[in-house]
């Protein structure tokens, strides 16, 4: 009899690549991935794993292995969410990931909800980029994420996902208070075309999105700072070093010096959560949902 969490293991090597990020995904330690491994080797009396470099790989028999695993691994999570549902009790355990202003802006509320009206289920966070989130919830690492796309880019989303859409958040553009644009009560982005912009870091998705959407308004920006927090982005705009798009989900107070401007043409980031199909009934699942749902609470204001 194959044991499960063997398989588990060999199913998050396939998935992540290595060792060390099966076990960086397991939260365990390299050194039990590899026992794992070994003791699953002699169940099967094959060689599942081979030198690769520094790495390793899997076999011919170590892959097709890692096939059935991955089935039998969402057979399981049928399984277990079968059984939740039919108990309805939210028990257990959940991990939920989030981008960082949903992270900051939703995750107090909605886990110390979560903790006060189901104390016997365990809760997990995991502060993560749009993409990273939906990678975890595909590979098991995490059981939902709170991922975002725009109005005008949106975010591909894998097959085997559920999604449920929980608001829509209206960012402002940031400047400093003596900025000629500051006292506008709109602008549109194309008058801005002589600024500086501070961005998130080359890569992430929304730096994607600003460089898509000023180009398409005729505007190559300038963009001499990057910065993944919010905060520090805005610290740059108080210091007259640029404008930057500052959303208003977890912006919380805003610095002296800095003014904040709706744009004419709204845009708007549509924040939704998503979690595997497999998963679906799972009493957990639901009761996060709807206490992410309730930490939205009103929209910011558009001024500090």
């Amino acid at each position: 009899m194959l044991n499960l969490e063997r398989l588990r293991t060999l199913d998050a090597l396939a998935r992540h690549g290595s060792v060390s990020g099966a076990a960086d995904g397991l939260h365990v330690t390299t050194s039990a991935v590899s026992q794992q491994m070994a003791k699953l080797e002699r169940e099967v009396g094959q060689q599942l794993l081979a030198k690769n470099g520094r790495g390793v790989r899997l076999t011919d028999a170590g892959r097709l292995l890692a096939d059935h695993a991955a089935r039998i691994l969402s057979q399981v999570e049928l399984a277990q969410s079968d059984i939740e549902a039919q108990r309805g009790q939210v028990v257990g355990e959940v991990r939920i990931g989030a981008f960082p202003t949903a992270a900051r802006g939703l995750f107090p509320a909605a886990i110390a909800a979560l903790r006060a009206d189901h104390p016997e289920l365990r809760v997990h966070s995991r502060e993560l980029e749009p993409e990273q989130g939906l990678a975890g919830v595909i590979r098991g690492d995490l059981d939902l994420a709170v991922v975002l796309d725009w109005s005008n880019k949106r975010l591909p989303v894998p097959g085997g996902l559920t999604q449920v859409h929980l608001f829509d958040d209206v960012p402002d553009v940031a400047m400093r208070r003596d900025h000629p644009l500051a006292g506008r009560s709109e602008v549109d982005l194309e008058e801005f075309a002589d600024d500086d912009w501070v961005s998130w870091p080359e890569g992430e998705f929304c730096h994607d999105w600003l460089m898509f959407t000023l180009r398409s308004r005729g505007i190559e920006p300038r963009i001499p700072h990057l910065a993944a927090e919010h905060h520090t982005q805005l610290a740059l705009i108080a210091a007259g070093l640029g404008v930057c798009v500052a959303p208003r989900l977890g912006r919380g107070p805003v610095l002296e010096g800095v003014a904040l401007v709706p744009v004419r043409h709204r845009m708007q980031r549509h924040v939704y959560a998503a979690w595997r199909t497999d998963a679906d009934r799972r009493p957990s699942i639901r009761a996060a949902v709807e206490a992410l749902r309730a930490a939205v609470g009103p929209a910011p204001r558009s001024e500090p």
